[in-house]
């Protein structure tokens, strides 16, 4: 094992080798994105395949890891931003650059094991989880938000591992239809939501801890389905959505909604 790694030994002989052949992708690169990032490259994961058409401003300073008062000045790629910071911790990392929206990049991304969402608006959340499925790609998605509540704002978040056949952002309630709606409705306004970086680290380092789980599992089986629920106001993190997963069935994928729908392979 590469001595870079001989505190992760636990997670078995060769899995520093494993997490090097891997080729994850991570979409949306800010306030979620900028840590998960970040954690990917320290424990060893060699190939990347970074999307966001976005640039650096003032007001990501306070969440966007490896931004720098420079970067904002000279409007710098969050996407530079991402690789400069995979990089600094492993040189040697394979990072595809995709300085686009992800539904122009779905034909670098579909070659992922599995992909990170960490983008604002619920429909693109959707959008994204129905991407990944097609392909049989697990995906990981982090939401946060900051609300008004009686005593002041409450914070909170969630961190969704979908995986094909198990439940998914809508059987687990984080995406319905009436904060579609909602949504729409405020069309345009999803990208101010308030953003910091605490929470976001703890919802990166929980979808990290998921990934490692899923990749190189350090006790029983691998975990297919999670659903981990933060509360900022209590500091605490809970499942209580999962325990109930192995009875959900899963209705809002067809069985055979897999597969590149415009290719069809002559037997």
């Amino acid at each position: 094992m590469d001595p870079r790694f001989a505190s992760q030994s636990f997670l078995g002989p060769d899995s520093d080798v494993l997490l090097d052949a891997l080729e994850v992708g991570i979409v949306g690169l800010c306030g979620g994105g900028s840590p998960v990032v970040q954690l990917l490259a320290h424990v060893g994961v060699g190939g990347f395949v970074i999307a966001d058409d976005d640039i650096a401003e003032e007001r990501n300073r306070n969440r966007l890891i490896g931004c720098t008062p420079t970067d904002v000045v000279a409007q710098a790629p969050k996407t530079e931003i991402a690789e400069r910071t995979i990089l600094a911790i492993n040189p040697h990392a394979r990072v595809t650059v995709c300085r686009s929206k992800w539904q122009d990049a779905i034909e670098t991304l579909r070659r992922c094991d599995v992909i990170f969402g960490c983008v604002d608006s619920y429909r693109e959340r959707e959008e994204l989880e129905r991407f990944a499925r097609r392909f049989l790609i697990p995906y990981l998605d982090l939401g946060m938000d900051v609300f008004a509540a009686p005593d002041g704002y409450s914070i909170s978040g969630q961190v969704v591992l979908s995986s094909p056949g198990t439940p998914c952002l809508r059987c687990f309630g984080i995406v319905t239809d009436e904060r579609l709606t909602r949504e729409a409705g405020q069309y345009g306004k999803a990208g101010s939501r308030p953003q910091v970086i605490w929470p976001n680290g703890v919802l990166a380092s929980l979808a990290v801890g998921l990934f490692m789980q899923l990749i190189c599992p350090w006790h029983s089986k691998p975990t297919m389905t999670a659903c981990c629920e933060f509360d900022g106001n209590r500091h605490r993190v809970e499942t209580n959505r999962l325990d109930h997963a192995a009875d959900i069935k899963c209705n809002h994928f067809a069985p055979d909604e897999v597969g590149d729908a415009f290719y069809s392979r002559v037997l």
